[in-house]
């Protein structure tokens, strides 16, 4: 049987960009996002654009706190945000662009030397799957993909 078509409909309703849809996009949140959206909030990121720190919550909570390459719940200490088409090679602030991930994946992504990536697969216990994704983000950034070291 077919699921009701009212419920795979789009809506308008549920949008950041009007006090109307912000409620219904709150009401949505799991308390726990809320929470830790709050935190993020009270948090300093110097040198960082309005637009920069606005769609970084608005990602945030459109992946409902979870990080975008291993799917873990991010606590706000953990939480970075990264720029899929780097800045410096043109990348913007823009939503499109933000991806949230944990702060040791990001670094991972970054990574170059040989043992820093093997370390951060083996604690981050990173599959071959997540290896993946992670290689779409170096390439990138212009870095070489990584091996599978698990």
């Amino acid at each position: 049987m077919l699921e009701n078509p009212k419920k795979l409909q789009f809506t308008q309703e549920i949008t950041p960009y009007t006090q109307k849809g912000r409620v219904v996009l709150y009401k949505k949140l799991k308390g726990n996002v809320l929470k830790e959206i709050s935190r993020q909030m009270e948090s300093n990121i110097p040198n960082r654009s309005v637009e920069y720190l606005d769609n970084r919550l608005s990602r945030y909570s459109m992946k409902m706190g979870k990080c975008e390459i291993t799917g873990w719940l991010l606590p706000a200490e953990v939480v970075h945000c990264h720029h899929f088409m780097p800045t410096c090679l043109g990348g913007k602030d823009e939503f499109n662009n933000l991806r949230i991930l944990h702060k040791d994946v990001h670094r991972l992504i970054h990574a170059t030397e040989i043992e820093t990536i093997k370390s951060y697969i083996t604690r981050l216990g990173i599959n071959n799957k997540e290896v993946v994704k992670i290689n779409k983000y170096r390439k990138n950034c212009n870095l070489e993909p990584i091996g599978k070291y698990n």
